[in-house]
């Protein structure tokens, strides 16, 4: 009896289930019915934004980033001969300055590597508030690395008599990664800065880092006069 009574209440249970799930069923399709032409404008546009993407990557972004690359090359060749204000402005040939590349195609990633190039440009000119905004302005992306921008906003910051930031981007130039060519570099920048403000024993910090972890390195190799000196300090 008890086992039958289970069984009915088994069956109810089965029987209100299918009832929800034809009435959710039910309820769809009509929602359906009653939204179609809402339905299909919102599946319309989803597509024509997928479309749009698609678009303008294939037949905007990437044809302006090639077109951004050849501009761009011969105002590299001036900024590797030194020939800053050239780099930046009319590198010759009929090619685009860093500048106007900057103006252009800025939405590129070779706009935004121009902005690199630009600041590094200003720095070396003696214009430091000019290589800051430039420098800010650059997302770190590909052979230049956020340790490289941090360095060399360190270096304008230097420059302007700002040590504090100078500092606290050494710092970060250095920290930003575990590498031979770059960490011992602005370690010894965060050394010689701590030499400059007075504070000599930091600085033996930073030389010890070097000759500690970075033997076999460039910076490594007469970073024994800087310890001497600092030691002589304290």
């Amino acid at each position: 009896m008890a086992k039958r009574k289970r069984n009915q209440r088994g069956r109810k249970k089965q029987e209100d289930t299918l009832v929800n799930v034809v009435e959710a069923r039910d309820q769809a399709q009509g929602f359906l019915e009653e939204n179609q032409n809402l339905v299909i404008g919102g599946i319309a546009i989803v597509l024509l934004v997928i479309g749009g993407i698609f678009a303008y990557n294939n037949f905007y972004k990437v044809p302006r980033q090639q077109e951004a690359v050849e501009q761009m090359f011969q105002a590299e060749f001036q900024f590797q001969r030194d020939s800053f204000v050239q780099a930046l402005t009319n590198p010759g040939g009929g090619y685009r300055g860093f500048l106007e590349i900057i103006d252009e195609y800025g939405g590129t990633a070779a706009g935004n590597l121009a902005n690199y190039y630009a600041g590094i440009c200003y720095l070396n000119l003696g214009q430091y508030d000019a290589a800051i905004s430039y420098l800010e302005d650059y997302s770190p992306k590909g052979d230049v690395t956020p340790a490289m921008k941090a360095g060399a906003l360190g270096d304008a910051y230097s420059e302007t008599g700002d040590f504090d930031k100078a500092m606290g981007l050494y710092k970060k130039a250095a920290r930003a990664e575990d590498s031979e060519l770059t960490t011992p570099y602005y370690l010894k920048k965060v050394g010689m800065l701590y030499e400059h403000q007075g504070n000599p024993s930091e600085a033996l910090k930073a030389y010890t880092e070097i000759q500690e972890k970075y033997p076999n390195t460039a910076v490594a190799r007469d970073i024994e006069k800087y310890l001497a000196r600092v030691k002589s300090q304290g």
